[in-house]
């Protein structure tokens, strides 16, 4: 705690108020940590975290936990998207298949104990907004959409019936039957979500191999923050985590209580 302020007479260095704060890992091993983030595309478990930086997996795990608070970045700021965009939803988790048969909900199968996430891509910039919502009713769909999206914006879905009456709130609104084997339909189409939705899911299976609904939201963060930036130079990546980390302050003993609330 190299500072001191003045005017309260606490103690700061340059890892004070941002995700660093109070860490004892030396800040090399996290600029590797941040540098691994931004080049592995499908994520980075834990597992591998800790081998790579030499410490504890818990150590590790709680450290990725906090950068991914870094990583919810949109270059351009957090205004609606206007002009043309991609809607559609998903379903994250295991399939009730595979589940044990002392864990199985016998509700059904398909999306039966899965998470629904929603996103929306802009085709102009390719940047993506997700988010992991309750349910997918109307309400819910298109309160994200309202949210997220300017009016009077074209807007491209599926055939899904919560979407139906977008026109009515001002949205140009096209989409394609993907029960009858349409995916494109002039320019109306999901296919640029869609990509999104797999690279998502390659690293559920591929990497993290479960997502804790949890934390899932910050999963989900990661990923979306991950696309929005991959465009630029690897060092301009880390450089705007960096400058997004500011506030990010993630105490474990928060996380685990939020962990437990849920």
């Amino acid at each position: 705690m190299k500072y001191r302020c003045r005017t309260c007479g606490k103690h700061f260095n340059v890892r004070t108020n941002t995700f660093l704060h109070g860490t004892r890992i030396p800040l090399s091993k996290w600029v590797y940590a941040i540098y691994l983030m931004c080049t592995n595309i499908k994520g980075v478990s834990s597992m591998r975290m800790y081998r790579e930086l030499n410490v504890r997996q818990p150590t590790a795990w709680f450290l990725i936990h906090r950068i991914r608070q870094a990583m919810g970045i949109l270059p351009h700021g957090d205004e609606k998207f206007s002009g043309e965009v991609e809607v559609d939803e998903t379903y994250i988790g295991g399939k009730e298949i595979n589940r044990h048969a002392s864990k199985k909900l016998r509700k059904g199968r398909g999306t039966v104990g899965m998470k629904p996430v929603i996103g929306i891509k802009h085709r102009e910039t390719g940047y993506i907004k997700a988010k992991v919502i309750d349910d997918t009713i109307r309400e819910t769909l298109q309160g994200f959409i309202k949210e997220n999206v300017a009016i009077r914006s074209q807007v491209y879905t599926d055939e899904a019936l919560a979407y139906k009456n977008l026109v009515e709130l001002d949205f140009k609104h096209e989409s394609v039957k993907h029960s009858v084997g349409e995916y494109v339909k002039k320019k109306a189409s999901t296919n640029g979500i869609e990509s999104f939705w797999a690279m998502v899911k390659r690293g559920y299976v591929g990497t993290y191999h479960r997502m804790s609904f949890k934390h899932l939201h910050r999963y989900v963060v990661e990923f979306a923050g991950r696309h929005n930036i991959r465009k630029f130079d690897t060092l301009v990546q880390m450089g705007m985590i960096v400058r997004n980390m500011t506030d990010k302050h993630l105490p474990y003993k928060e996380l685990i209580k939020e962990s437990k609330k849920k």
